[in-house]
This record gives C-alpha cells, sequence and structure tokens, in this order.
C-alpha cells in the first residue's frame, strides 16, 4: 500500500485517475510524451531538498558537492548529443522562463524583434501581445505562405529588412515542415540580427539526426526537455561563448532563485537516455508514423495543412467539416483520443475556437505504436469527425481505442 494513499487518500485518488486516463488514452498531443521510470524516480529522489543557488562549483549555499556533479553530468551529456561545444545552461524551470532570460540578456526593454505568428505556428514567447515578449520588447511577425503554407523565407528575409530586428527567433509549436537554420543564418547575417532558434518540439529529432540541427547557425538555442526529449518538464539553453555570460545572468538571479536540482537530475537522466542507440530509431518512428497518420487522414478525406509532414505533428483543418476545433477536441477526448485544438493559418476563428487540431505522435511511438496504429487511429478519427451524430459511430470508436491501447503499455507507468 502507498504511504501517499495513507496521508493523503484526496490526492492519491487523482493521481491514480489520471494514470488510468493515461494508460487508456491515445495521447496525440505533440508537446506530450511519456518520461521514463528513472525520470520520474530523479524527480521524486531526495535533489528536491536542496537549495543551489549559483552555478556549478559557484555557489551560495554549503553542501552541493553532490548536486554539482549532478549539473556537470547534465552540461557534459547535453554536449556530447547534440554535438556542440556551446555554453549550456540547465537551470532554466521551463520553455517560457529559458527564452525569457535570452530576451532579458541581449535585448533591452522595447527593442525589435522578429519572431513566428502564433496564429501561424508560433509560440506565445515568440512576441505576442499577451505575453511577456510582446509586452516588454517591439515584435514584428513572419507566418506562412497562404497558398503552400509553408515558411516562405523570401519573404521572411524581406520582413527583416523592412524590420531590422535586432533579434530572429525561428522554431516553432505547431509547423510540420522542416526549418531551414541555414536559411535563417543568412538572414540575419543580412541585417546584423542575432540568431536565436526555439527548439522545444523538435530537440529530440535533432539529437537523433532526423532533422537538420541549429548548432552552428544560431547564435543561442533553447529547448525544453519533455517533449520529444521525453524528459522531465524542464529547459535548456544553448550559447555561443560571447553570450554565455549575460544568459547566465540573466537565469540567476535575473529571473530565477535556486534551481531544481531533482529536475537537473532528470534532465540528465534523459540526455542518457538520448545517447543510447535505440533513441534514434525511437526518433525516427516518430516521424515515419507522422507521416503514415497524415496520409491516412488525407486518405479519409481530412484535409492536413501544408498537405503533411516533415517532423513529430500534423495540423487539421476541420473547415470543410464545418466544425470547429474544440467541439473536435471534445469529441475525439469521448473516444479516448486526446488532441489539442489549434489555429490554422489565417484562421477565421480564435485561439479558444479555432479552426483545426494538432496530432503528434512522440507518445504513442513511445508505447511502441508502429505504421498499422497510425492507420486505424486514423481511420477513428476520420470517423469520428465525420460522424459526429452517430452514437454508434462513438461507441465502436471507444471500443477500437480500448483495444489499441490495452496492446501497449505506458512506459514508466506501473499498473
Amino acid at each position: 500500500m502507498s504511504k501517499l494513499h495513507k496521508q493523503d487518500p484526496k490526492i492519491y485518488k487523482i493521481i491514480e485517475l489520471e494514470k488510468k486516463r493515461q494508460k487508456e488514452n491515445l495521447e496525440l498531443i505533440p508537446s506530450e510524451n511519456y518520461a521514463s521510470s528513472v525520470v520520474l524516480e530523479a524527480l521524486g529522489s531526495v535533489l528536491n531538498n536542496k537549495y543551489s543557488e549559483g552555478y556549478s562549483h559557484k555557489r551560495y549555499y554549503g553542501g552541493n558537492q553532490f548536486i554539482d556533479m549532478v549539473e556537470d553530468l547534465a552540461i557534459e551529456r547535453a554536449k556530447k548529443l547534440f554535438k556542440t561545444d556551446y555554453h549550456v545552461n540547465v537551470q532554466p524551470y521551463s520553455g517560457s522562463p529559458a527564452n525569457l532570460a535570452v530576451y532579458a540578456a541581449l535585448l533591452k526593454v522595447g527593442d525589435k524583434a522578429l519572431g513566428m505568428a502564433l496564429d501561424q505556428g508560433g509560440h506565445l514567447t515568440h512576441g505576442h501581445q499577451v505575453n511577456f515578449s510582446g509586452k516588454f520588447y517591439h515584435f514584428a511577425h513572419y507566418g506562412v505562405d497562404k497558398k503552400t503554407e509553408k515558411l516562405d523565407y523570401d519573404k521572411i528575409a524581406k520582413i527583416a529588412k523592412k524590420e531590422k530586428p535586432k533579434l530572429i527567433v525561428c522554431g516553432a509549436t505547431c509547423y510540420s515542415r522542416e526549418i531551414s537554420f541555414s536559411k535563417f543564418r543568412k538572414i540575419a547575417d543580412g541585417i546584423g540580427a542575432i540568431l536565436m532558434a526555439d527548439i522545444s518540439h523538435i530537440a529530440g529529432l535533432i539529437a537523433a539526426g532526423v532533422h537538420p540541427t541549429p548548432f552552428g547557425y544560431a547564435d543561442v538555442v533553447t529547448t525544453t526537455t519533455h517533449k520529444t526529449l521525453r524528459g522531465p518538464r524542464g529547459a535548456m539553453i544553448f550559447c555561443r561563448q560571447q553570450y554565455a555570460k549575460d544568459i547566465d545572468r540573466a537565469v540567476f538571479p535575473g529571473g530565477q532563485g535556486g534551481p531544481h536540482d531533482h529536475q537537473t537530475a532528470a534532465i540528465a537522466i534523459c540526455l542518457g537516455e538520448a545517447l543510447k542507440s535505440s533513441f534514434k530509431k525511437y526518433a525516427g518512428q516518430i516521424v515515419k508514423n507522422a507521416q503514415v497518420l497524415a496520409m491516412e487522414c488525407q486518405k479519409q478525406g481530412l484535409r492536413v495543412v501544408s498537405g503533411g509532414t516533415d517532423n513529430h505533428l500534423l495540423l487539421l483543418d476541420l473547415t470543410p467539416l464545418k466544425i470547429t476545433g474544440k467541439e473536435a477536441e471534445i469529441l475525439l477526448d469521448q473516444v479516448g483520443i486526446t488532441v489539442n485544438k489549434n489555429m490554422i493559418p489565417y484562421d477565421q476563428g480564435t485561439p479558444f475556437n479555432p479552426s483545426g487540431v494538432r496530432l503528434g505522435t512522440p507518445a504513442v511511438t513511445s508505447r511502441g505504436m508502429q505504421e498499422k496504429e497510425m492507420i486505424k487511429i486514423a481511420q477513428i478519427i476520420a470517423a469520428v469527425l465525420k460522424n459526429s451524430h452517430d452514437k454508434s459511430t462513438l461507441k465502436t470508436a471507444v471500443n477500437q481505442v480500448k483495444l489499441i491501447t490495452k496492446k501497449f503499455p505506458v512506459p514508466g507507468i506501473n499498473s
């Protein structure tokens, strides 16, 4: 019997309900994944008890000799995994604080920057007006071509020349095509801008060599560690040496206090896992699965934005079905498929009621699913979305999802 069960049965029950949901549902949100049992073990370790403000071997508290070893190991593995000699900071609490630290280090309040618009596939921290990035800095934005729904680098270059930003942010939260970091480097060089790559979604794919790398092109690289890297909720900042001092100061003491040492240990573990040959195979399967899922969705009559995918996600445009992303999210959740509503490029809807849903394959790939399962999942999704008022269709979908999830256990979750 769990100690938690005895001491706090209410929280225990809630956790068990969430565990059950994760086991019985198909997780298709691209930014979610399953951490291994050892990553979860580190997150629940005694490292949570330590305060270690400062950086390795330069702490403001005593008793950090073992914490220094943890942080050193995380940095060493990060450099090895991404094959880089960039400076690495593994202390950011998550992706948004990591991006904030970079802006705080390299920009003054009111400085101009350029990022991908949220409704075109960018992230809140890439300059949206409701976010600190849009409030503290003057962000101009680029998007995708209306016809191809892909990045138009010539147009981005023209926007950059017109706006003359001090910093250019490349990277996305909902863009299904490869990003050319070399082309962004050329754009940045053309106006003397600093280039920052936010690879939070595709870090695992880059580490495995199934997506082009930003290292050598970008001056600064930020990433979360819990998406395709399959680690704890955390973040890392990589940068060229000339920016290291300012960025480190922006993280601590500029924006954070003591690092989460249990999180740092878990990051080190996930980086170690990603250095294994099995991870490269896993990342390759993520892409294969996403491409098959996209193709089968198209065969079933669903419209895939940009016509396909090169990475771990795809975006469905539900306008032809005359249902909204919010309605689709609710419908699919009822049959055990978890997705998230999302705006499509040039959407007439709103973030709360957009015209699309975003699908991703990292989590289902972690469960061991392959192309065969992607075809079946696409068929279930299409049937539910096209026959949303047919109770028989929904009942069949529930049973089909249960059959799939029973066959593929969730990594890191005990029965």
